[in-house]
């Protein structure tokens, strides 16, 4: 799980899903992109890798992920599972912008995307840690569904 979060909204989403996944007996490994290492080659070694963000100013990509979606230009991530989620704030006009555009790019590139972009309205609440729950539920599901069609391949 790769994200960022100005004011911790996007990191307690982040916890939550990475709760639900241990959970499911999924080994998760988080990096932050304010402080981590993000290696674009190393991403197809992960069974999955989910993008949270949260939208700056007026829809923007917050600038600690714009690296991370300038280097993607060009990699082809055919095969590869991705999801996108993040706290977003409904007194914008642009609700949770940059998780689409994140989304957007990783799709374009040929990533497998788990069917939702999870928004949450600002910090996550017992509601929205369930639809956390249902999200990384959907990912085990991609994620064995992927194993599947490989070992029957």
């Amino acid at each position: 799980m790769l994200y960022t979060s100005q004011t911790g909204n996007t990191e307690m989403v982040t916890d939550v899903i990475a709760d639900n996944l241990q959970r499911l007996d999924f080994d998760v490994i988080l990096k932050s992109f304010d402080f981590d290492l993000i290696d674009i080659d190393e991403l197809a070694t992960y069974d999955a890798v989910l993008v949270g963000t949260y939208t700056w100013d007026d829809g923007e990509l917050p600038y600690e992920a714009e690296d991370f979606y300038v280097d993607l230009e060009g990699v082809d991530l055919s095969g590869q599972i991705f999801g996108v989620y993040g706290s977003a704030d409904s007194c914008y006009d642009t609700y949770g912008l940059a998780i689409d555009l994140m989304g957007d790019r990783l799709k374009n590139l040929g990533a497998t995307m788990v069917a939702e972009r999870l928004k949450i309205e600002l910090a996550p609440d017992k509601q929205d840690e369930l639809a956390c729950a249902a999200y990384a539920t959907s990912v085990a599901e991609l994620i064995q569904t992927s194993r599947n069609t490989v070992l029957s391949s």
